[in-house]
């Protein structure tokens, strides 16, 4: 059975991103009509997906949570934590009333005839489906795919006595306690799983093909822990706390580029005073790349650190050969026991949430198109795409964002307008056309494997990504929207 139904805009999202752009949208134009919509069962996106021990944020909340509801907690808070918080956000802005849940966007038709889009909704629970108008499309689902991590094919898997767990797929009954578990990965979501777990597991190796930079903290603030006896209201102690790490994260990133041996220098030696002096740096957590060219995986308090000092965590720097009925058998001719295996080994792009985009009766290669600031892309008319940054906190993008979809809709209503669409300019003509992520910059495995999807940027305003907040706060909010890359209807 298939219903229709209308909104002036369809958010699809219904995580941090998609609770920020309802937020802005209700504020700024109270009475635009919105829904959001969500594949899952409730709100939160990342932080309702992962169920793994010890889930919590890699950035500190005051800049990961919102510049409208201060965050009063520790920097880095846990998935529990951030789901509260959310909820209080949700209700404090009367947006669950907006927020349907269990829908998956099938396919996304936009006519020229009567400008709109046409969207068409399954329900997962009854099998339904119904075909949402909408005028504007506010894609906040993120980047990658909720349902099914990325796993390597290794040789031999089938062999494997024991159980093989992707982080992303946590089931609820699985039994790791006096078990011999290895991880195999040494991103953010290693050194999460590892000091969580290694207490009540007989031993858990981090098994890694090469090492990362890992950024151990205090898991506390000395300035919040000074402004707290003085009573300040707490938005000003939010919005200092959140000026002070934002300047924190422009001083490390700035010296990634113009100090990178000096930086690395630093967190190598803060990694060898947790881990003891006589732990061998060389080879288990020395990179061969630049510092931040891959995310710095943020260790609060030297957790997992401590975990390895205290020998109930190892790591193992080889490449696998194949699981064997017993573990892992390595190319070096060393052999790992487990009776559980992680491959914390990343995720799979979503581009768009994966849906079928339909421009006029033709489908859509986003591939083919260019961003418009990262943000719209040229021949898609009246949609924006909420991607953030790979550095600085996801949600300082989704804020500049929402900021420039609101200027975008007001100077429509101001000049008539129903439809924006970005093009490219007749100067435009010879610009190189560039991947959306400069690999030089930033070259993390799911994007180099999914870099052939994504769309292309180029080497001139307005068709430039930077990945740099301290850039695009100042270059969004300052967008001429009558350049001529916007073309208006």
């Amino acid at each position: 059975m298939t219903t229709e139904r209308s909104v002036d805009v369809l958010i699809v999202g219904a995580g941090i991103s998609g609770i920020d752009a309802a937020y802005h949208l209700q504020r700024e134009f109270p009475d635009r009509t919105f829904e959001l919509v969500d594949r899952q069962q409730s709100f939160g996106g990342t932080w309702r997906t992962h169920k793994y021990p010890g889930i919590r944020s890699d950035s500190d909340l005051y800049t990961f949570g919102f510049s409208w509801k201060p965050w009063i907690g520790v920097p880095i808070a846990t998935a529990d934590e951030i789901l509260a918080y959310l909820d209080e956000a949700i209700d404090e802005q009367d947006i669950r009333r907006h927020i349907r849940y269990r829908k998956s966007l099938v396919k996304a038709e936009w006519s020229s005839d009567s400008s709109h889009w046409a969207v068409t909704i399954h329900d997962l629970d009854t099998s339904e489906r119904e075909t949402v108008i909408c005028n504007f499309m506010w894609m906040c689902q993120g980047y990658y795919r909720h349902e099914k991590g990325y796993t390597p094919d290794f040789p031999g898997m089938n062999d494997f006595a024991g159980a093989i767990v992707h982080p992303q797929e946590w089931p609820e009954d699985l039994d790791y306690h006096d078990k011999k578990v290895v991880v195999i990965g040494s991103g953010a979501t290693a050194a999460t799983l590892i000091p969580a777990m290694a207490q009540d597991c007989r031993h858990i190796t981090m098994l890694q093909r090469s090492p990362t930079y890992f950024f151990a903290r205090p898991n506390n603030n000395e300035l919040a822990d000074a402004l707290a006896p003085l009573d300040l209201p707490e938005q000003w102690t939010h919005e200092i706390m959140r000026r002070k790490s934002l300047h924190d994260q422009k001083t490390i990133t700035h010296r990634s580029f113009a100090d990178p041996e000096g930086l690395r220098d630093d967190l190598l030696s803060t990694a060898q005073y947790y881990l003891g002096e006589n732990y061998p740096i060389d080879p288990h957590f020395t990179p061969h790349y630049r510092p931040w060219r891959q995310r710095l995986a943020v260790v609060p308090d030297g957790d997992l650190f401590k975990s390895i000092r205290a020998g109930q965590a190892s790591v193992v720097t080889d490449q696998i050969e194949s699981f064997t009925h017993d573990g892992i058998q390595l190319k070096s001719g060393q052999a790992l026991e487990a009776d559980v295996i992680i491959t914390a080994t990343g995720f799979n792009m979503c581009v768009l949430g994966d849906i079928d985009f339909v421009i006029d009766g033709e489908p859509l290669d986003v591939s083919q198109c260019v961003g418009h600031r990262g943000i719209m892309y040229t021949g898609v008319p009246n949609l924006a795409w909420m991607f953030g940054y790979l550095r600085t906190s996801w949600t300082m993008r989704a804020d500049l964002i929402a900021g420039f979809v609101c200027r975008i809709f007001q100077h429509m209503d101001d000049n008539h307008y129903e439809v924006v669409t970005p093009q490219l300019r007749a100067e435009d003509a010879d610009m190189p056309l560039l991947p959306f992520i400069d690999e030089e910059n930033f070259n993390a495995g799911y994007l180099m494997r999914s870099m052939h999807l994504l769309p292309k940027q180029g080497d001139r305003e307005p068709w430039v990504f930077s990945q740099d907040y301290y850039t695009e706060k100042h270059t969004i909010a300052a967008t001429d929207l009558e350049d001529g890359s916007l073309q208006y209807r």
